[in-house]
């Protein structure tokens, strides 16, 4: 005689839940399993089969488990086992559907077995579908009504669907089981969170903390709920004595010097973050987070001498770590303290070598300091731990520039260009570096072809622009292409006095004087302290201008200062201008 078996709950009645939710007063259907009596025979097959699924499973032949279960079910339809096992095989594969459709079988056989409401349970999870998972748990709670697990997923099965007033009732019927508890207490918080009400998540803190005043996390929660909530007075005295029992706790310390804040008692707030930071404990991770969030506040003084003090007891509580004194020399480099700077880097790096960025702003700190020796010999040092970094190849040819070494320069430079950096300013930077080079090596094709890609990349940067500008006027070459990239330079960079010296050299060479006195003058105003070739620029042009008098005094003037032409003394004498 066959065997049918209807399902136990309302949840697979209908084969079409959306069919159901668009005419709820339609007639569904049960799901019906139908089996059969097994001769002898089929059972010991069933049987086999069975457990040569189960095999093929362990050792993760999942194609061929799959077959072997397939068949149990073809020779018995009411197998549940086969059923359970095949769900278990497509969740694993993430095929939910299939998965869903065994195990919904399954449970219609054998309503009693936890283990397939337990895979059902966590197929509707995986999948997103809460308003189905709601049942499962109450079937699970039927099923093991003493299992503080199933009211919990039950109630959070009905909290992502807002079902708030339901996931309240189940936490009613679980205290009524169980009594109170702080998970239970949590999970209510949750609730009421979600719910938008804090002030009911403060009351079950308060209560929670009656009962536990010793709770930790609850003590934190609750004074932040204070703090939100603008009652930072509350959050203080709750804090102040929970550290009369534990001074040390870092995160007391912590979340008051946030009530502190929040009520303006910056200077508390800032003794409290000391505290914590002392604390050898205390995470240096999450101690270099919190010196680095003063970073965008560093125009003002308070947040910039905070940070510095912070990360000078970072070095002091954290000796050992390279993270200490980099975020140290971050700092001071951010004050501009450079000198400082480099020697906390150089602290880091003897602590650990291996930290990219390090290297890279401490060359970047020598080479704008002038410290062109020591920016060499850190760089051959860096590249040494990390050979395929352009900037590390850029710098310490530029370092190499500035000593005159321009053989060596190109060749750093060039090593610099094959790397082929993804940053276009630093690409354009390497170009402009080896025009410089070829230029002082009186290579000028090369030197032209180098600027020109500079250009190519950023035809904008002001330095290659002047540069290439100037040199082409003291070759006498392409003036006019001289004189578009020089007044493109003042444009970009207004002000410069370089650039306006160049500006006017080159209308000097065009022979447009009077133009020229304009810009050498406006170069003189702007420039800290004139240089000798500066000066005698100025003697030229108004030489030129038939003020003899007055080019003579320039000329003496740049006589007194270093780096003038070798003709200025021929023009001294003379008395005249010299080509």
């Amino acid at each position: 005689m066959a065997k049918i078996f209807f399902l136990p709950f309302l949840l697979f009645v209908c084969s079409d839940p959306a069919v159901a939710q668009k005419n709820k007063t339609q007639k569904t259907q049960p799901v019906i399993v139908v089996g059969k009596v097994l001769s002898v025979e089929d059972s010991l097959l069933v049987k086999q089969l069975f457990f040569d699924g189960l095999h093929e499973k362990m050792i993760q032949n999942l194609e061929l488990a799959t077959d072997y279960f397939k068949q149990v079910i073809t020779v018995d339809p009411a197998n549940d086992a086969a059923m359970h096992e095949l769900a278990a095989i497509y969740h694993v594969k993430n095929e939910e559907q299939d998965a869903e459709k065994q195990i919904r079988n399954a449970v219609t056989i054998n309503p009693a077995n936890k283990w397939y409401w337990l895979l059902l349970a966590d197929i509707y999870k995986h999948s997103n579908n809460a308003a189905k998972l709601e049942p499962v748990f109450d079937e699970l709670i039927k099923l093991e009504p003493k299992n503080d697990n199933h009211y919990f997923d039950k109630a959070n099965a009905l909290l992502r669907q807002k079902k708030f007033a339901g996931a309240n009732a189940v936490y009613d019927e679980l205290e009524k089981v169980y009594g109170t508890s702080d998970e239970l207490s949590s999970a209510r918080q949750r609730v009421f969170l979600q719910q938008g009400k804090p002030e009911k998540v403060t009351g079950e803190l308060e209560k929670q903390l009656q009962s536990d005043p010793d709770n930790l996390e609850s003590v934190l929660n609750l004074a932040e709920l204070y703090t939100r909530g603008g009652n930072g007075d509350k959050s203080i005295i709750l804090l102040n004595n929970a550290l009369k029992t534990d001074a040390g706790n870092v995160m007391l310390r912590l979340s008051l010097a946030d009530a502190y804040r929040s009520l303006k008692k910056y200077d508390d707030a800032f003794a409290e973050l000391k505290q914590a930071f002392t604390n050898p404990a205390f995470s240096i991770d999450e101690k270099v987070r919190i010196v680095l969030s003063f970073f965008p506040q560093f125009a003002d003084t308070n947040a910039r001498n905070h940070a510095h003090e912070l990360a000078k007891i970072l070095t002091e509580v954290h000796p050992d770590d390279p993270k200490s004194f980099s975020v140290f020399g971050d700092v001071l480099y951010q004050e501009r303290k450079l000198d400082d700077a480099a020697a906390a880097y150089r602290k880091a790096l003897k602590l650990n070598d291996r930290v990219y960025q390090i290297w890279e702003q401490l060359l970047q700190i020598e080479v704008s300091a002038g410290q062109f020796t020591e920016a060499i010999a850190d760089g051959n040092e860096a590249l040494l731990v990390f050979p395929n970094q352009a900037v590390l190849y850029m710098l310490t040819g530029i370092a190499y520039a500035q000593t005159a070494d321009h053989a060596r320069a190109i060749t750093y430079l060039n090593n610099a260009a094959s790397l082929q950096s993804d940053d276009q300013e630093i690409t354009s930077q390497i170009y402009s570096g080896l025009g410089d080079s070829y230029h002082a090596l009186k290579r000028y094709a090369e030197s032209d072809t180098a600027y020109d890609k500079a250009l190519e990349i950023n035809p904008d940067n002001s330095f290659t622009l002047n540069n290439y500008a100037y040199y082409l006027s003291l070759r006498g070459e392409n003036l006019a292409k001289a004189e578009q990239m020089s007044k493109r330079s003042i444009q970009l960079d207004p002000g410069n006095a370089a650039a306006e010296d160049t500006y006017a050299w080159i209308l000097f060479k065009l022979k447009n004087f009077r133009e020229a006195k304009t810009w050498i003058e406006k170069a003189v105003l702007n420039s800290k302290s004139s240089s000798a070739v500066q000066l005698e620029h100025y003697g030229d042009i108004l030489y030129k201008l038939g003020e003899t008098e007055k080019a003579m005094q320039q000329w003496q003037k740049a006589k007194l200062l270093v780096g003038a032409s070798e003709k200025l003394e021929q023009k001294i004498n003379a008395k005249k201008y010299i080509e």
